[in-house]
């Protein structure tokens, strides 16, 4: 049995909540054979359904609004014991936000203080988001927001959420946590779900570790739902009725069972019900609840309710939620179990109902890492670039922050259009920050680095941590006439004159471009002395090169890929009707096979056809290259889901995939995998940069680049059921998976979509293998032409911003500090190994200082750096991402 404690415990951060006279009050009746009484945390908060129960606008208003009447109520009981005073939560920083842009920074400053002082919390999050088809950096830069609170105003946000869907990605437990999270609580829709309320309602642990493949770990409170809705524990309300959850977490048997450490006599004495706000508007009126108090009933009252439920067996306390948190922490913490698995998606998949629109945002945070670095080179010599981009930045990474918030359902009172329209205005906001920095800084950078008059120069940059050769293409209409020279070997390099999309281009095999950096290449006139001969030779349906051969059907299929460089091993194979890249079920049909851009660097093999839907398919080879790339182009607007079935010939399969900020296994946790045994969804996994095949025997498989989409069904795979056994992988075209009233209808009318893959053959599975290559496909070289020979800030050949001795340890970012170029540059890695990862950074700079930071950049060590060091060593820890801050002598 636990024992009053003779003191109180350790006060927040953001103020002591708890004195030792809030215990001394009821502590006078315990007897010493007496138990220590409970403590029940009750927090009010109001769930936001952004974009369901009402517009961006109208929920600007609410926020403010809603944030103004709890001030004033904070005020109101100031003087009340703490554990009575009012509190509210938030739930996402877009309420700071509104609140910042609508007020006067008088006011503004006002609700910071009552954040310091623990009367207001939020978390990271910037609402309440679906996380399964993020990628990594979208997850992060919607954080972006509270880390600049957190800087500006010194202090610290410890929780983030996800709430309301039924499902949850394993990766996201390290993400948080890597941002600055330590806490989190969760509660369940229970609707619109295929998991079904009775398995919801038996969930195996009510709290516990949520920890990454990386052993970072957040505390998470996740009760077992409660039947009838989502108003009692378990649900995203759980606190609506405060008397009642108060009632059940003291005294329901069943709940007690469950929490409590493992082999425990007794559960936890420490416990919590939070939300009230279920969804948060009159939706007849559109206003908030609280403008009608019978309405919305005892929102004025829990500091009441939680004097008037308090007694000698248990303490009712007004909480902000972090303080639950951190007296669970101190009081149970160290007997917690640990949790580390997938729960898969579910309305996560809703979002491929515009497929195209959320693949566009995909193509934009991977194209950051281009823009990023460019925008970071050229402050470096010219610090006011960002100035200018400042606004389109914080918007573009707020957008990140909602662009997958959980109304995906679009159920509710907003129209699907104007839902849909709202969509597309968020995705075109990220686009035009990202291709905003990176034209700029492309003509930036090109007037940086010298070339004698007259010269016709280019730069080809690479964006990834390490050297690399592959094809660039440079925007070009002059003479054919030509040969290109690499300036730093003076050797000429393979060239051809490509056409893209009605697009005239150079298309040059570039060797050896540095690692976070360019290479210089020189047009000239005349013929050279590189290569001429084709990059592959292409026979009727068969395309082939030193590594592999294809057989392309009319349809867009590979009926056949055999890996040359291992003993011709036929990898291809069809499984329920279906190939490789196959859209439609035993089909041939379609145009004869057209062979475009053939040349020294690469062939490409058209086809064109109806089969499933208008569609092309453009298959490439590269020289001296393993890689194939396959580019579709649905022509043609759909209703129904589709799918690009990939079927191999391997068997006893093991699929790996990127999911979000994981890698993960996709077999079941009792099997060795990744996944829940229970409370899962098993019909599509993430696939964020790739996935990859590799059979039983462990000396064959394939891995799949993919940078458009984000789902994919393994083998037979379905809601209940996830099939290991069958070698095939179909990635979600698009569609409405759960039925027509789920998602936006016929993909809100688009008749495009550009959904590409590459292929590599490999022997054993390798994370780091398969990562770099899905990189490279997904990341191309960038080009810029030389403008100037007036300014010097760049040497002329070539240059590395920064480089990493481990290959294991990926650069995953480079950026300029979020304050400004002044306080250096930021760069994220990824280790991507199973053990701790020594790493040597060396900037092309000499350092003044660098340290660790949180994901969103907040300082958290120094790092040993000797002034003028030209490099710093690190250990990444075993499937880490981590930040580091390095600032370069001025």
């Amino acid at each position: 049995m636990h024992r009053l404690p003779l003191a109180p415990p350790r006060p927040s951060r953001l103020g002591a909540l708890l004195p030792l006279a809030a215990f001394a009050a009821f502590a006078t009746c315990l007897s010493a054979a007496e138990p220590e009484p409970k403590r029940i945390y009750i927090a009010n908060d109001d769930h936001t359904d952004f974009m369901w129960s009402a517009d961006a606008d109208t929920y600007a208003d609410v926020f403010v609004d809603m944030l103004d009447f709890h001030l004033k109520l904070a005020d109101d009981t100031a003087g009340n014991p703490p554990e009575y005073r009012n509190r509210f939560n938030t739930d996402g920083s877009a309420w700071l936000l509104a609140y910042e842009q609508k007020k006067s920074p008088a006011d503004f400053s006002r609700l910071i203080e009552r954040i310091k002082d623990g009367t207001i919390s939020a978390p990271l999050n910037t609402l309440v988001s679906c996380y399964g088809g993020q990628p990594v950096e979208a997850v992060l830069r919607g954080m972006y927001y509270a880390g600049r609170l957190e800087r500006r105003h010194g202090l610290r946000f410890p929780m983030a959420i996800a709430m309301e869907n039924q499902t949850l990605p394993l990766g996201l437990a390290s993400l948080f946590a890597g941002a600055g999270a330590k806490y989190s609580w969760r509660g369940v829709c229970g609707c619109a779900s295929e998991l079904g309320n009775q398995k919801l309602a038996q969930r195996p642990r009510e709290i516990f570790w949520w920890t990454g493949h990386d052993g970072q770990r957040v505390l998470l409170k996740w009760h077992s739902l409660v039947q009838p809705g989502n108003r009692q524990s378990g649900g995203y309300a759980e606190a609506f009725d405060p008397v009642k959850a108060i009632a059940f977490l003291d005294s329901d048997p069943a709940f007690q069972k469950r929490y409590r450490a493992p082999g425990a006599a007794e559960p936890f004495r420490v416990l919590g019900a939070f939300g009230f706000g279920w969804d948060a508007l009159d939706r007849k009126t559109g206003q908030p609840y609280l403008a009608d108090p019978k309405t919305y009933p005892q929102v004025e009252h829990f500091h009441l309710i939680a004097e008037q439920q308090s007694n000698g067996q248990r303490q009712v306390i007004v909480s902000n939620e972090q303080d639950f948190f951190e007296d669970f922490e101190k009081t149970h913490g160290a007997s917690l179990a640990s949790q580390r698995v997938t729960y898969g998606n579910e309305w996560d998949l809703y979002s491929a109902s515009m497929s195209e629109t959320s693949a566009r945002a995909k193509r934009a945070v991977e194209k950051l890492r281009s823009a990023e670095l460019l925008a970071t080179l050229v402050s470096l010599k010219y610090p006011a670039f960002m100035k200018t981009h400042t606004a389109a930045r914080d918007r573009a990474f707020h957008g990140l922050g909602l662009y997958w918030e959980h109304n995906w359902t679009a159920d509710g009172p907003i129209s699907r259009p104007h839902r849909a329209a709202w969509q597309e205005e968020v995705v075109a906001g990220i686009e035009s920050y990202v291709d905003g920095i990176q034209g700029e800084a492309i003509v930036r950078l090109g007037r940086m680095i010298p070339r004698p008059k007259d010269a016709n120069r280019f730069f080809v940059l690479n964006p990834l941590g390490w050297a690399r050769t592959a094809a660039a293409d440079f925007a070009y209409t002059g003479p054919a006439d030509i040969h290109v020279r690499d300036l730093t070997t003076a050797r000429d390099v393979p060239h051809q004159l490509v056409t893209i999309s009605g697009a005239k281009f150079l298309r040059i095999l570039a060797p050896g471009v540095p690692s976070a950096g360019y290479k210089v290449f020189e047009i000239q006139p005349g013929s050279g002395t590189a290569p001429t001969d084709d990059a592959a030779t292409v026979t009727d349906s068969t395309l082939e090169n030193a590594f592999v051969k294809l057989v392309l059907a009319r349809d867009g299929a590979l009926s056949s890929f055999i890996d040359k460089k291992r003993s011709a091993t036929e990898l291809a194979s069809t499984l329920d009707g279906l190939a490789l890249n196959d859209f439609a079920p035993d089909t041939d049909d379609g145009e004869p096979l057209r062979v475009l851009n053939r040349g020294p660097v690469s062939v490409t093999l058209r086809a064109r056809s109806e089969a499933g839907l208008e569609h092309d398919t453009f298959v490439t080879l590269y020289r001296d290259s393993d890689r194939v790339d396959i580019r579709n182009e649905l022509r043609a607007n759909f209703a129904d889901t589709r799918h690009w079935a990939f079927s191999f010939a391997l068997d006893q399969p093991a699929l790996h995939t990127e999911e979000v900020g994981a890698i993960n296994l996709n077999k079941l946790e009792s099997q060795g995998g990744d996944y829940a045994d229970a409370l899962a969804r098993y019909d599509y996994v993430t696939v964020n940069h790739f996935a990859d095949f590799t059979d039983g025997s462990g000396k064959k498989g394939v891995t799949i680049s993919n940078p458009d989409l984000a789902f994919a069904r393994l083998g037979r795979s379905t809601h209940h059921v996830l099939d290991t056994a069958t070698p095939q992988l179909s990635f979600l075209a698009g569609g409405q998976v759960d039925g027509p009233t789920l998602g936006i209808p016929a993909q809100n009318g688009q008749t495009h979509f550009l959904q590409r893959f590459a292929l590599r053959a490999h022997g054993g599975y390798d994370p780091v293998s398969a990562m770099r290559f899905a990189l490279e496909h997904q990341n191309p070289f960038v080009t810029g032409a030389i403008l100037s020979k007036q300014q010097n800030a760049y040497p002329e050949t070539a240059y590395s911003l920064l480089t990493v001795d481990n290959p294991s340890v990926l650069l995953w970012a480079l950026k300029p500090h979020e304050d400004g170029i002044a306080n250096g540059i930021v760069a994220r890695l990824w280790n991507l190994a199973a053990a701790p990862g020594p790493v040597r950074l060396a900037p092309a700079m000499p350092l003044t200082s660098a340290r660790r930071l949180t994901h969103i950049e907040t300082p958290l060590e120094a790092l040993p750096v000797e002034p003028g060091a030209t490099s710093v060593s690190l250990v990444v820890p075993a499937h880490r991402l981590e930040t580091y801050n390095l600032k370069p002598v001025e």
